[in-house]
């Protein structure tokens, strides 16, 4: 497996210094993409596997499976030298029209990758890389990692980072429901990395799994590359391999593999302010 070492000195931040994180090579990036298995617990099976891949396994890979429930959300734990977490969060459920290559395991798919970003670099906030399922019945597998979390643990998520629907086009923000903060930041990095990033509201396209944190108060913020020219392709027959631009899409595995690091070395501690 090849991986590129990246230290991205940006001399134009006044709040990074430099961020250190490792690229997977745009190959690995884009045959996890193009795995694409047309059965959710397929889905739910590879993504274990691409996990264990990169290197998460043992009690750092877990599938929390409710009773009574067929699947479970795929979670891999990359501890910090604090319990303050970042959540790196996106949907492996589909709907039947279409083969659910863009919504949503264009992100689905990027969370092994973003792992390995982080992976071999210290760091200061434990990252917890979740794919949800039944994110198209209405959110059921972000509602039912928040609730077995409670208010107190989830006093101490500094940030959820959620990615719908990547590949359409050059990365997007959800503005209009992310933190401020969080946008900012966001923004501010891909100037410098000289990526693009705009923003581009979807609420009347939909929900995504951001919302459940949002609602808990959680600083949250969702990349997305749906536009008023590509949103009939969600939910459809036209949701295929096809349809990604894998340029974009491997732009925006680069821009949030950096946009990790700068949150962990520039957010405050939430549960440090109560």
């Amino acid at each position: 497996m090849v991986r590129l070492l990246f230290l991205l000195l940006l001399g134009t931040l006044t709040l990074a210094q430099g961020l250190r994180f490792t690229i997977v090579h745009r190959d690995i990036v884009l045959a996890r993409l193009h795995s694409c298995p047309r059965k959710d617990i397929e889905r739910e099976k590879k993504l274990q596997d691409f996990f264990s891949e990169a290197g998460c396994s043992g009690p750092a890979l877990t599938l929390d499976q409710p009773k009574h429930s067929k699947f479970g959300n795929v979670a891999c734990t990359l501890q910090g030298t604090s319990p303050e977490e970042i959540v790196v969060g996106a949907h492996f459920d589909h709907v039947e029209a279409g083969s659910g290559a863009v919504d949503n395991w264009s992100g689905a798919s990027m969370l092994p990758s973003l792992y390995e970003a982080l992976a071999q670099n210290p760091r200061k906030h434990t990252f917890v890389f979740v794919s949800f399922y039944g994110e198209e019945l209405g959110m059921v597998g972000s509602q039912q990692y928040v609730r077995d979390m409670g208010k107190e643990k989830l006093a101490h998520i500094d940030a959820m980072v959620n990615m719908d629907t990547l590949g359409l086009g050059p990365t997007e923000i959800w503005v209009s429901h992310a933190d401020p903060a969080l946008a900012k930041m966001a923004f501010v990095l891909a100037s410098a990395m000289k990526l693009p990033l705009s923003g581009v509201n979807v609420d009347r396209v939909g929900s995504t799994d951001s919302e459940t944190f949002r609602e808990k108060k959680v600083p949250s913020i969702t990349f997305h590359t749906v536009s008023q020219s590509t949103w009939h392709i969600l939910h459809s027959r036209e949701d295929q391999l096809s349809q990604i631009k894998e340029d974009d899409y491997y732009d925006s595995y680069k821009l949030l593999s950096a946009y990790l690091v700068y949150l962990d070395q520039n957010l405050p501690e939430r549960s440090a302010s109560k």
